[in-house]
């Protein structure tokens, strides 16, 4: 009998007046709380597409494009350029192009639910929610990969940070949905 004892280390945990994020804390906290949401709003289609809600499923792609045009366009202005040397071009050309695959997915759904709205339908059909959940799908494997890239910016000088952190304040305070600003702010098109 194997009587093995394994033991931890404690850490102190500090208390909460004694926490003071970096700056690279505060761009890995609103990273990951975006992309949860996106992730969250993604799985919540999903679910709306298997249920048939047409109205949910407007309202959902909708408040989604909205959440990821001020995301995507701080990420190509200055995430993107920042780990450029990291990472080096052919990476950098692979997130874009995964950003091209994102939108051309959200216009496909934004015309899905469009589509339903303009024939009036409560539901949605089989074949309409299977080629929703199919585009969903496409989508969701770039919110998982994109969240890594917060361990990379930790690397970056503090003032690359702050720089993003900037830009990402213009481009909420701008707050152009996403498919608005890749078909008029977005230097790269698809």
């Amino acid at each position: 009998m194997r009587t093995d004892t394994f033991v931890t280390a404690r850490v102190p945990i500090p208390q909460l007046e004694d926490c003071v994020l970096s700056i690279a804390d505060h761009f890995t906290e609103a990273f990951h709380a975006e992309h949860r949401e996106v992730r969250d709003l993604l799985l919540a289609l999903i679910d709306a597409f298997k249920s048939g809600d047409s109205a949910q499923v407007r309202k959902l792609v909708e408040t989604l494009s909205e959440a990821i045009g001020p995301h995507f366009r701080y990420e190509e202005e200055a995430v993107y350029p920042g780990l450029l040397p990291i990472f080096g071009r052919q990476h950098v050309d692979k997130l874009l192009s995964d950003h091209d695959d994102t939108i051309r997915g959200i216009r496909e759904l934004a015309e899905l639910a469009e589509l339903v709205m303009l024939n009036d339908l409560e539901e949605i059909g089989e074949d309409q929610a299977a080629w929703g959940i199919e585009l969903v799908r496409e989508i969701l494997p770039h919110v998982s990969d994109c969240d890594g890239l917060s361990i990379m910016v930790e690397t970056l000088p503090e003032d690359d940070v702050v720089h993003i952190l900037a830009t990402r304040d213009a481009a909420r305070e701008t707050n152009a949905d996403l498919l608005t600003w890749a078909r008029t702010m977005r230097a790269r098109h698809v």
